[in-house]
């Protein structure tokens, strides 16, 4: 796993469930860490997109 990958899934995660893991209820953090979970799972599912620098863009 990679590191800034990590870093940038943490960063596009919903906000509430970043702020989630720091409120004092239990069950509020609880579900901000699944969510937080989730979403990692998720993204990391998903294939990278690399960007040939030499392909051309077309216009669609």
């Amino acid at each position: 796993m990679d590191p800034e990958r990590l870093s940038t899934i943490l960063l596009n995660a919903p906000a509430w469930a970043r702020l989630g893991l720091t409120v004092r209820d239990s069950r509020l953090r609880e579900r901000a860490a699944d969510a937080l979970a989730a979403t990692i799972v998720q993204k990391l599912g998903e294939p990278v997109h690399v960007v040939d620098r030499d392909q051309l863009a077309l216009p669609l």
